[in-house]
């Protein structure tokens, strides 16, 4: 809650965000995600990070975001298997189910899902948003991805009532969908100047490592779906 706080306060006095980005929405940094928005499939098994500019890496460099690192110790532990950054910065529930479908696409074992930031600093509509990310979900399950939900926090600009509502989407979806759940995605990040940019929103090249070790945690009990490891 501290870093939802400090998201609000980055803002300066008496402003709230409108989104997690307070930036132009930009297109997905990934040549991965640029190459199935153009139809070409990659081979072998696939993990893909559904988000927005958290896991785009607005302000760093795409070899520093947590999906290009999470994919890098996956291989280097033996996975063949590419992660794929479908992040696009400015990216609500809503627009994010508007992509689902050509992200999803080749032999994608997981999914990890994170999104919903940006709803939560809009104060959209939290059943809307989990109705987004029920769809999202079911899509995925239709074709036997495995899910990884990252939760997020709303600022405290919407009063109490709306911040419990937004947490307890992501809980509640992890339970009926019976999904491997992350609470927050910036856990250990947020709030924390030192592995912020100072925009006090997104993580540095420092917080996104801790973000990716954090995911690579999350993701183990999935890490089955990806087949064996190299001897």
């Amino acid at each position: 809650m501290a870093g939802l706080v400090c998201l609000v306060a980055a803002c300066g006095p008496g402003e709230v965000p409108t989104s997690i980005e307070a930036l132009p929405v930009l297109e997905s940094k990934s040549s991965e995600a640029e190459a199935l928005r153009r139809g070409e499939i990659p081979s072998g098994p696939v993990i893909v990070a559904l988000g927005d500019s958290l896991t785009a890496g607005l302000g760093i460099e795409i070899e520093d975001a947590y999906p290009t690192l999470l994919g890098r110790q996956l291989r280097d532990e033996g996975f063949d298997v590419t992660v794929i950054n479908a992040g696009v910065s400015g990216d609500t529930t809503a627009a994010g189910l508007r992509r689902a479908a050509w992200s999803l696409v080749g032999d994608v074992r997981v999914l990890i899902l994170a999104l919903g930031g940006n709803d939560g600093l809009r104060g959209l509509p939290v059943d809307q948003m989990k109705q987004n990310l029920a769809e999202i979900v079911s899509l995925a399950m239709e074709r036997g991805i495995k899910v990884l939900l990252a939760g997020m926090e709303a600022p405290p600009n919407f009063g109490s009532r709306y911040t419990n509502d937004f947490r307890s989407v992501f809980q509640e979806l992890a339970d009926e969908h019976d999904l491997v759940f992350m609470p927050f995605l910036l856990n250990g990040v947020a709030g924390d100047p030192r592995l912020n940019q100072d925009d006090g929103i997104h993580p540095n090249v420092d917080g996104a490592a801790i973000v990716a070790r954090r995911v690579r945690e999350a993701i183990e009990p999935l890490l089955g779906e990806l087949g064996e490891t190299a001897p």
